[in-house]
């Protein structure tokens, strides 16, 4: 993972170098360093009305005592693409403004269920229980006994340990 991030943090810059070289020879100077301006403002208003509107499903789903985490997921593509847009390149930028799409957002969501489930790193659950397949993505179940010592007046019963 610490060599993947090294080399993503090296390449998205020469890449962004290289962009700039090119779209500067296009257009020109002023006209390239508008552009990264202008995007970074249509960013921060997109970024704006989405993250209300998420935050505000987000709520909703709250007072029906569901957890958002549809809401969750878009909220952090959102951070992650204004993120993206302040950062100066049009790469980032392009990555960034994909992101605002609901439609890949829903693409991306699945598959990251999807690959989390495959890979025994979260659990599902149906009607409320939890999934009974065993392994790892199956519930943990521990038996044990305990007893109650009559002197204790705690209301919160502990378990004593294996019985005798």
């Amino acid at each position: 993972m610490g060599l993947v991030l090294l080399l993503v943090m090296i390449a998205v810059p020469l890449m962004e170098i290289g962009v700039f070289i090119q779209v500067g020879g296009w257009i020109g100077l002023v006209p390239t360093l508008a552009t990264v301006v202008i995007t970074a403002l249509i960013g921060t208003a997109l970024l704006r009305h989405q993250g209300l509107s998420t935050l505000t499903k987000a709520r909703d789903s709250l007072a029906l005592g569901r957890f958002p985490v549809t809401e969750v997921f878009d909220g952090l593509c959102l951070l992650f693409a204004g993120a993206l847009l302040l950062t100066p390149g049009f790469v980032t930028d392009a990555v960034g403004f994909l992101l605002f799409v609901p439609a890949l957002r829903i693409v991306l969501r699945q598959w990251l269920g999807r690959y989390l489930v495959a890979s025994g790193r979260v659990q599902t659950w149906t009607d409320g229980q939890p999934d009974p397949r065993p392994g790892p993505a199956g519930p943990t179940v521990i038996e044990g006994d305990y007893e109650v010592d009559p002197g204790d007046n705690d209301l919160n019963r502990r378990p004593r340990g294996p019985s005798r």
